[in-house]
């Protein structure tokens, strides 16, 4: 009974954060009106995270679910690169679009909240592309020593605009589209300049 109940109240602040954030924005956003929206007392919330940032990045990674680091080895460089992208377009749609640039807008101003988003969502997207890029490299789809972060950068760009900033979908035709004539024709052409 008593983990039920721990489990509902921290389902209530995890809530509370999200709607804060989409309501006031992060820098408004106080532990007290946390707690208060939460029908917690502060003590609860910090024995759980020791700070603002750290609580905002465990609400807006349960909202996005559990994040597969490892991809799949299909076998094909092409494949393997639609997988990836695809969970990186799922995990953008299953977020608030005025959650997450109010959270752009937040990482740009506080330091440490940018070095928690970035440890927990930045660094499991670049490990998930970058495993990508190796098994192609072990393979012998790639060379070896190239490097995936460039490449990464281009599709969380090129996922992120499209979505928040173009308002168009990120559909699957998209993915396709930006796997074949961006990224692969990127990645071939440093293959052959190397």
């Amino acid at each position: 009974m008593a983990d039920a109940r721990g489990a509902a109240r921290e389902e209530a602040i995890l809530r509370a954060v999200l709607d804060l954030i989409a309501e006031v924005g992060y820098d408004q956003m106080t532990m007290d009106a946390i707690a208060a929206r939460a029908r917690a007392s502060k003590a609860t919330i910090y024995r759980r995270w020791p700070g603002k940032a750290e609580l905002v990045v465990a609400a807006v990674r349960g909202r996005a679910g559990a994040a597969a680091v490892t991809p799949p080895d299909t076998g094909e460089l092409r494949t393997d690169l639609l997988a990836v992208l695809g969970r990186m377009r799922d995990g953008l749609l299953a977020q608030d679009a005025a959650l997450i640039l109010g959270l752009m807008v937040a990482m740009h101003r506080d330091p440490a909240l940018a070095d928690a988003v970035r440890a927990r969502f930045v660094h499991d997207k670049h490990a998930m592309f970058g495993a990508a890029i190796a098994q192609a490299i072990a393979r012998g789809d790639l060379p070896a020593g190239l490097d995936a972060a460039l490449f990464m950068e281009i599709s969380s760009s090129m996922l992120f605009s499209r979505l928040f900033v173009a308002g168009e979908p990120l559909d699957d035709a998209f993915v396709r589209r930006l796997v074949d004539d961006v990224l692969l024709p990127l990645l071939h052409h440093r293959t052959s300049a190397t």
